[in-house]
Protein backbone atom coordinates (compact mmCIF):
# COMPACT_ATOMS: atom_id res chain seq x y z
CA UNK A 1 0.00 0.00 0.00
CA UNK A 2 1.35 3.43 -0.90
CA UNK A 3 2.19 6.06 1.70
CA UNK A 4 -0.44 8.36 0.17
CA UNK A 5 -3.17 5.74 0.61
CA UNK A 6 -2.00 5.15 4.16
CA UNK A 7 -2.23 8.86 4.93
CA UNK A 8 -5.63 9.20 3.21
CA UNK A 9 -7.41 6.71 5.44
CA UNK A 10 -5.33 7.52 8.54
CA UNK A 11 -4.35 3.89 9.11
CA UNK A 12 -0.92 2.43 9.69
CA UNK A 13 -0.76 -1.11 8.32
CA UNK A 14 1.38 -4.00 9.50
CA UNK A 15 1.71 -7.54 8.23
CA UNK A 16 2.05 -10.27 10.82
CA UNK A 17 3.54 -13.47 9.46
CA UNK A 18 2.68 -15.63 12.48
CA UNK A 19 0.87 -15.66 15.83
CA UNK A 20 4.25 -14.88 17.44
CA UNK A 21 4.51 -11.73 15.27
CA UNK A 22 1.02 -10.68 16.33
CA UNK A 23 1.89 -11.15 20.00
CA UNK A 24 5.14 -9.22 19.48
CA UNK A 25 3.18 -6.25 18.13
CA UNK A 26 1.03 -6.19 21.27
CA UNK A 27 4.05 -6.57 23.53
CA UNK A 28 5.89 -3.75 21.77
CA UNK A 29 2.89 -1.41 22.08
CA UNK A 30 2.33 -2.13 25.80
CA UNK A 31 4.95 0.29 27.21
CA UNK A 32 2.97 3.20 25.69
CA UNK A 33 -0.24 2.26 27.52
CA UNK A 34 -1.71 4.30 30.37
CA UNK A 35 -4.71 3.78 32.64
CA UNK A 36 -7.85 4.89 30.84
CA UNK A 37 -6.64 3.85 27.38
CA UNK A 38 -9.10 1.97 25.18
CA UNK A 39 -8.16 -0.30 22.28
CA UNK A 40 -10.86 -1.55 19.91
CA UNK A 41 -10.08 -4.80 18.09
CA UNK A 42 -12.17 -5.88 15.12
CA UNK A 43 -11.94 -8.61 12.53
CA UNK A 44 -13.16 -12.11 11.81
CA UNK A 45 -12.88 -15.13 14.08
CA UNK A 46 -9.36 -16.53 14.06
CA UNK A 47 -7.74 -13.29 12.88
CA UNK A 48 -5.41 -12.94 15.89
CA UNK A 49 -7.20 -10.58 18.25
CA UNK A 50 -6.58 -12.74 21.33
CA UNK A 51 -2.92 -13.27 20.29
CA UNK A 52 -2.51 -9.49 20.19
CA UNK A 53 -4.02 -9.18 23.69
CA UNK A 54 -1.64 -11.89 24.92
CA UNK A 55 1.23 -9.72 23.71
CA UNK A 56 -0.20 -6.65 25.45
CA UNK A 57 -0.46 -8.68 28.66
CA UNK A 58 3.13 -9.89 28.37
CA UNK A 59 4.28 -6.32 27.75
CA UNK A 60 2.42 -5.18 30.86
CA UNK A 61 4.05 -7.97 32.93
CA UNK A 62 0.75 -9.75 33.56
CA UNK A 63 1.51 -13.23 34.84
CA UNK A 64 -1.75 -15.00 33.93
CA UNK A 65 -2.27 -16.80 30.63
CA UNK A 66 -4.56 -14.83 28.34
CA UNK A 67 -7.71 -16.65 27.28
CA UNK A 68 -10.57 -15.44 25.15
CA UNK A 69 -13.34 -14.13 27.41
CA UNK A 70 -16.10 -15.20 24.98
CA UNK A 71 -18.21 -16.76 27.73
CA UNK A 72 -17.13 -14.62 30.70
CA UNK A 73 -17.34 -11.28 28.84
CA UNK A 74 -14.32 -9.80 30.62
CA UNK A 75 -11.04 -11.15 31.96
CA UNK A 76 -8.81 -9.06 34.20
CA UNK A 77 -5.03 -9.38 34.17
CA UNK A 78 -2.87 -7.61 36.75
CA UNK A 79 0.52 -6.25 35.80
CA UNK A 80 2.06 -2.80 35.51
CA UNK A 81 -1.51 -1.72 34.70
CA UNK A 82 -4.78 -3.58 35.03
CA UNK A 83 -5.66 -5.07 31.63
CA UNK A 84 -9.40 -5.49 31.09
CA UNK A 85 -9.92 -7.87 28.16
CA UNK A 86 -13.47 -7.85 26.81
CA UNK A 87 -15.01 -10.04 24.16
CA UNK A 88 -18.28 -8.56 22.89
CA UNK A 89 -18.95 -11.30 20.31
CA UNK A 90 -22.03 -12.53 22.17
CA UNK A 91 -23.30 -9.04 23.11
CA UNK A 92 -25.28 -6.73 20.86
CA UNK A 93 -24.48 -3.03 20.69
CA UNK A 94 -27.52 -2.12 22.82
CA UNK A 95 -26.43 -4.60 25.50
CA UNK A 96 -22.90 -3.17 25.51
CA UNK A 97 -24.38 0.25 26.37
CA UNK A 98 -25.63 -1.14 29.70
CA UNK A 99 -22.38 -2.70 30.92
CA UNK A 100 -20.88 0.39 32.58
CA UNK A 101 -17.73 0.11 30.48
CA UNK A 102 -16.85 3.80 30.84
CA UNK A 103 -16.31 3.24 34.56
CA UNK A 104 -14.37 0.04 33.92
CA UNK A 105 -12.05 1.85 31.49
CA UNK A 106 -10.98 4.25 34.24
CA UNK A 107 -9.55 1.30 36.23
CA UNK A 108 -6.92 0.31 33.67
CA UNK A 109 -6.52 -0.44 29.97
CA UNK A 110 -9.70 -1.62 28.27
CA UNK A 111 -9.15 -3.85 25.21
CA UNK A 112 -12.30 -5.02 23.46
CA UNK A 113 -12.52 -7.79 20.89
CA UNK A 114 -15.50 -7.14 18.62
CA UNK A 115 -15.01 -3.58 19.85
CA UNK A 116 -17.22 -2.13 17.14
CA UNK A 117 -20.03 -2.90 19.62
CA UNK A 118 -18.61 -0.56 22.29
CA UNK A 119 -20.60 2.58 23.11
CA UNK A 120 -19.74 5.44 20.73
CA UNK A 121 -18.03 7.50 23.43
CA UNK A 122 -15.47 4.78 24.12
CA UNK A 123 -14.99 3.74 20.51
CA UNK A 124 -14.48 7.28 19.19
CA UNK A 125 -11.68 7.97 21.69
CA UNK A 126 -9.90 4.64 21.16
CA UNK A 127 -7.04 3.23 19.17
CA UNK A 128 -8.74 0.90 16.68
CA UNK A 129 -6.90 -2.11 15.27
CA UNK A 130 -8.60 -3.96 12.45
CA UNK A 131 -7.43 -7.52 11.72
CA UNK A 132 -7.74 -9.22 8.34
CA UNK A 133 -6.83 -12.76 7.36
CA UNK A 134 -4.28 -12.59 4.54
CA UNK A 135 -3.34 -16.28 4.39
CA UNK A 136 -3.25 -19.32 6.67
CA UNK A 137 -0.56 -17.73 8.86
CA UNK A 138 -0.44 -14.07 7.80
CA UNK A 139 -2.64 -11.34 9.23
CA UNK A 140 -3.03 -7.72 8.27
CA UNK A 141 -3.37 -5.21 11.13
CA UNK A 142 -4.47 -1.65 10.43
CA UNK A 143 -4.35 0.83 13.32
CA UNK A 144 -6.06 4.21 13.42
CA UNK A 145 -6.85 6.75 16.10
CA UNK A 146 -10.42 7.57 17.12
CA UNK A 147 -12.02 10.74 15.81
CA UNK A 148 -13.47 12.19 19.02
CA UNK A 149 -12.28 15.66 20.06
CA UNK A 150 -10.77 14.12 23.21
CA UNK A 151 -8.91 11.35 21.37
CA UNK A 152 -5.44 12.66 22.25
CA UNK A 153 -4.49 9.36 23.94
CA UNK A 154 -5.61 7.42 20.87
CA UNK A 155 -3.44 9.68 18.71
CA UNK A 156 -0.51 9.11 21.08
CA UNK A 157 -1.01 5.34 20.88
CA UNK A 158 -1.16 5.53 17.09
CA UNK A 159 2.13 7.44 17.22
CA UNK A 160 3.61 4.68 19.39
CA UNK A 161 2.29 2.07 16.93
CA UNK A 162 3.89 3.91 14.01
CA UNK A 163 7.19 4.06 15.93
CA UNK A 164 7.35 0.27 16.38
CA UNK A 165 10.36 -1.23 14.61
CA UNK A 166 9.61 -2.60 11.15
CA UNK A 167 10.89 -5.99 12.34
CA UNK A 168 7.89 -6.13 14.70
CA UNK A 169 4.99 -7.12 12.50
CA UNK A 170 6.75 -5.83 9.36
CA UNK A 171 5.51 -3.01 7.15
CA UNK A 172 2.11 -3.65 5.73
CA UNK A 173 0.39 -5.10 2.78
Amino acid sequence: MSAAARAADGADRRLSRSPADTEALGEALAPALEAGDVIVLSGPLGAGKTCFVAGLARGLACAARVRSPSFTLVNEYRGRLLLLHLDLYRVDAAGAETLGLEEQAERGVLVAEWGEKLPDGLREGALAVEFTIVSEHERGLAARAGSAPGAARAAALLGAWRALPAAVGGAGS
